[in-house]
């Protein structure tokens, strides 16, 4: 199915907010997709609103904060006004396409045993039985309130569902009434009795007792409503005088400021039910919001419930995804240390596909071995019940010198960093907080040991979160090496941001801010000037999004000069491909599918000039100029084959890929069905992945003894470490202890 984009301005360009629109309605074609399993279009159709509502929280939020402003968008020439303008009719058209979706999951739902029941189409024992249950369960936990001159309009929580009632009073005045629905109180769906799973939503329950609620008015009307609040604040309002604070100063301000975001202007209101002329005026009077930002709904304005649903189907496995589980790599050997691996070759591990333990064990063994010093990691989001932490919690109690970065402007993960970075400073790790101005979105870990005498780096440079509950989720991949020119220039980074400075120049890593777009223009232009002169040239890049300027006008350069340039861009992309005279050798593909797209990978050349490098960066403004990443070059050619491979797998995919058209929408690919995720399981079960191992060097000869010379007896071979597991306040840790 096409999308409805209109034509890209100034030819081979697209509004980035108006692009991201377009990466959530191939969403959405996953939820209608029935290829896909029932319950994962559920899944879906969940992902597409909370995707929507985070992308109003933080862009439409961002516009609407800039409408006075007189600065336009440097790709499109859109002023603020203009793009918000745009984004509402696009969500309105979304927003439709949404209802029918989900009205025809609802009905395959039923099919399946589980029905959603609108609340006036029970009998009347049900409705007997509702009565009854809302009467005992529900009235006694609800907050009604009327409106008035004494009672004011309520503080609306952001994403909260609340029923509004048209009052009627006994001498004929009009009021208004509101009810909170109770979130994370009230039991979302309400069971049916009989037979089968019949449920009704709470909110739909409440709706329908407003008379007993308002017992003393006569209840003309009742909506529901759903209110989406911007969070765009600024976290550098924090950080401006970091150096002046104290770490629990700077943490007690950030708290401050994540207070603040729950309080910020409305961007958004989603109804359910008939929105009289009247209620309208007043809820966008009290709300301050344009009547262009309400949003009529067919569907449940909350789709989260759609989890619980699933979880009533998790025996019908042919409603879900078949089951893949993370594979442990062919490349580790897990009875041999994790060090002594990695220094024999670089490891790479991929993620879904194959298993975060090795990384792990990489960690905690570290914290047991005796010629480790210290160990440096980034962290940006961490998981809830974080291993990761927890290993770093005991290299420190170990005596390990152990510093973390931790990112406290991590949108929307900030208080689970704020409460992770007490718990490290508490253990005794030494926890900085980056720069002033810049986002540490790099994914870095050194460990520095010290073996006879020599100072050791091991390290690991990833495109992805150190995060054990989406490492299965998310598409990644996780370089350890034992590169002594890689781990030197991993440590200027650390000391950089110890001190509060980025890294200017580096050899062998690109750096964002300072030398990652530099370095990555630099190879663009190698490639433009070899295609000029007649040569074959090629880039390919495999990111998430795709909005620099600066890089996408060079890579319209390099097009124009006859460089083959294959781009797989998940969500965002502000370049159109395949504009004749313009990007007519650019490719465009995006992939959505069972898992999150979420890898970065630059291929830059062709046989022996090729260079391939991962990345915790997208080509995006904010990763190029205003945060620190890290790009690390690929060197080993077993590993660069496989990272080649993938992505020309990925370019094949006719199942879940899209190509871009030049007029800047996405079609189905087409050509012999291939599915590159799926592809990717098979290989990691077979065993696909593992490489040659590396030659082991000859032993020098050895003269035998002369028959007459008797040999020493052989000493006993000494008792091998047990690995025993202890329970400790944080969780289940791996202990080595050594037997007397």
């Amino acid at each position: 199915m096409k999308d409805q984009t209109p034509p890209p301005a100034s030819g081979c360009y697209v509004n980035r907010e108006l692009s991201w629109l377009q990466f959530n309605g191939r969403v959405l074609e996953e939820a209608e997709d029935p290829a896909n399993p029932l319950c994962e279009r559920l899944n879906f159709a969940s992902i597409f609103q909370s995707n929507l509502d985070e992308f109003y929280m933080v862009r439409v939020g961002m516009l609407m904060d800039t409408l006075h402003l007189t600065a336009v968008d440097d790709k499109t020439g859109l002023t603020s006004a203009q793009q918000t303008a745009a984004v509402l009719d696009r969500t309105r058209a979304l927003l439709a396409q949404r209802d029918r979706v989900c009205r025809a999951l609802m009905a395959e739902l039923t099919g399946q045993g589980v029905e959603l029941c609108p609340f006036g189409g029970l009998s009347d024992k049900q409705q007997a039985f509702l009565e009854k249950y809302f009467t005992s369960n529900v009235l006694p936990l609800l907050s009604p309130q009327i409106i008035g001159r004494k009672q004011p309009f309520p503080f609306l929580r952001n994403k909260a569902i609340y029923a509004v009632a048209i009052l009627r009073t006994k001498s004929g005045g009009e009021r208004m009434g509101i009810v909170p629905c109770g979130e994370g109180v009230l039991r979302r769906l309400v069971p049916l009795p009989g037979d089968g799973q019949r449920f009704v939503l709470v909110e739909e329950l409440i709706a329908g007792f407003l008379s007993k609620i308002f017992a003393h008015y006569k209840v003309e009307g009742a909506v529901l409503i759903r209110l989406v609040r911007s969070a765009d604040i600024h976290m550098d309002d924090a950080s401006s005088e970091m150096s002046a604070m104290l770490a629990e100063e700077y943490r007690k301000s950030m708290e401050k400021l994540i207070r603040r975001r729950k309080r910020l202007q409305p961007v958004k209101l989603e109804y359910q039910g008939k929105l009289s002329d009247t209620v309208r005026d007043a809820l966008c009077a009290c709300l301050g919001l344009s009547k262009k930002h309400l949003f009529s709904s067919d569907v449940p304005l909350d789709l989260s419930f759609l989890g619980a649903v699933r979880d009533l189907l998790r025996e019908k496995t042919e409603l879900f995804y078949p089951r893949r589980v993370p594979q442990n790599s062919p490349n580790v050997d897990p009875l041999l240390p994790m060090v002594q691996q990695i220094k024999k070759r670089d490891l790479m591990l991929t993620y879904p596909y194959e298993s975060v333990r090795p990384m792990l064990r990489l960690l905690q063994e570290a914290g047991q071995d005796p010629e480790v010093v210290s160990i440096k990691m980034t962290l940006y989001r961490v998981a809830h019940n974080s291993k990761i932490v927890e290993a770093l919690v005991d290299a420190a109690e170990n005596g390990k010198e152990v510093v973390a970065l931790v990112e406290l402007r991590a949108r929307f993960d900030e208080e689970n960093n704020i409460g992770w970075s007490r718990v490290l400073e508490q253990s005794g790790c030494r926890v900085i907080y980056g720069l002033d101005g810049l986002k540490v979105h790099s994914k870095l870990l050194l460990i520095t040991r010290v073996h006879n005498g020599q100072v050791e780096y091991i390290t690991q440079v990833g495109t992805g979160n150190y995060n054990e509950d989406t490492v299965r989720l998310y598409t990644d991949y996780a370089l350890m090496t034992a590169s002594p020119e890689i781990g030197a220039e991993a440590a200027q980074v650390f000391n950089a941001l110890s001190m509060g400075e980025v890294v200017e120049d580096s050899r062998h890593l690109m750096v964002a801010p300072a030398c990652l777009r530099p370095k990555v223009l630099a190879l663009i232009d190698r490639e433009t000037e070899l295609a000029r002169a007649g040569e074959e040239a090629y880039l390919g890049f495999k990111l998430n999004g795709l909005t620099d300027k600066l890089i996408i006008d060079r890579l319209i350069q390099a097009s124009q000069a006859g460089v083959k340039i294959d781009l797989v861009v998940r969500g965002i992309c502000c370049l159109v491909g395949g504009v004749p005279g313009l990007t007519e050798n650019i490719t465009v593909r995006s992939i959505v599918g069972r898992y999150l797209e979420h890898a970065r990978i630059y291929i830059f050349g062709l046989q022996e000039r090729k260079q391939v490098y991962i990345s915790s960066a997208d080509f995006m403004t904010r990763n190029t100029t205003r945060r620190v990443e890290v790009a690390v070059p690929v060197d080993d050619p077993a590993l660069r084959a496989h990272l080649e491979a993938m992505f020309a797998d990925q370019l094949r995919d006719t199942a879940k890929g899209r190509v871009q058209q030049p007029d800047g929408s996405y079609v189905r690919a087409q050509g012999e069905p291939f599915n590159a995720q799926e592809h990717f399981c098979d290989q990691a079960y077979s065993g696909e992945w593992a490489l040659e191992q590396p030659k082991a060097e000859p032993k020098p000869a050895v003269k035998p003894a002369p028959a007459t010379e008797r040999r020493p007896a052989a000493k006993a071979a000494p008792k091998k470490p047990v690995v025993t597991v202890k329970k400790t306040r944080r969780g289940l840790l791996g202990r080595i202890i050594k037997r007397d």
